[in-house]
């Protein structure tokens, strides 16, 4: 018999219910940062569910990073400003259960820092570039490798916040704590970490001098070719096409 396949449906529970219509007051703007939930009291009623079920979708949303509910406070649950917390650990999970390959992670870090560098290139103040050369010089300096990793952050931050755009400075933090989290065990057996370290400064040196120079287009190309230079070996080979179509 022909028609539609229908697949089984799932049994909602009470409390997905509940966090479903707290997010969606909260994505509507129904409910802002600092705003309290009513009461676990007046949950229950407004619900029409038990304290429990009101309790289990609390815990859900705090999971989540919505709200913030504490062990006998009167009050309801306050609503939290948005944080890049809650997509870290989208894109963590996704990146663990493997939905997100590392080629892919990587690739997207080649788009976003490489446009966060074109932006810089044309947005960034002259307090901006100091403090790129400023990570620059301290990551000439570090004494260790943790050290210098800590001014390399610094220099990508600076990159980012220069763009101009909040979301490339969140997406990019993110994305970068992840790639680095998968690949930290093999960045620390790398057998010459000073070569290393030496190569990444000459790529940061370059892409500065891009910036500096107002040279959008440059100062992308030259990071896309930096991201490639320093992940691509960490990448299976069959992967790497991926990134290599994103270099000129």
């Amino acid at each position: 018999m022909g028609g539609p396949r229908f697949e089984p449906v799932r049994a909602v529970r009470a409390y997905e219910r509940v966090v479903e219509q707290v997010e969606e007051a909260i994505e509507s703007g129904s409910l802002s940062p600092g705003e309290r939930l009513p009461s676990e009291r007046e949950l229950m009623v407004q619900f029409s569910v038990s304290r429990s079920t009101v309790r289990e979708a609390l815990r859900v949303l705090q999971a989540r990073g919505l709200v913030r509910s504490r062990p006998g406070d009167p009050h309801g649950a306050e609503v939290l400003p948005f944080t890049p917390a809650a997509l870290h650990k989208s894109m963590t999970t996704l990146a663990r259960v493997a939905e997100l390959s590392l080629a892919e992670l990587v690739q997207f870090r080649m788009v976003l820092d490489s446009s966060a560098s074109l932006l810089a290139a044309r947005l960034r103040t002259d307090g901006q570039l100091a403090e790129m050369d400023a990570a620059v010089g301290r990551m000439r300096a570090a004494a260790d490798h943790d050290a210098f990793v800590a001014e390399d952050v610094a220099f990508h931050d600076v990159v980012a916040r220069a763009s101009g755009n909040k979301l490339i400075q969140i997406c990019t933090d993110v994305v970068r704590s992840i790639v680095l989290g998968l690949i930290s065990e093999k960045l620390a057996a790398a057998p010459d970490k000073r070569a290393l370290m030496r190569q990444t400064i000459e790529h940061h040196e370059e892409v500065l001098a891009a910036v500096r120079a107002g040279d959008g287009p440059l100062a992308a190309r030259l990071t896309r070719e930096a991201m490639y230079d320093y992940y691509a070996d960490y990448v299976p080979a069959g992967e790497r096409p991926a990134l290599r179509a994103l270099l000129e």
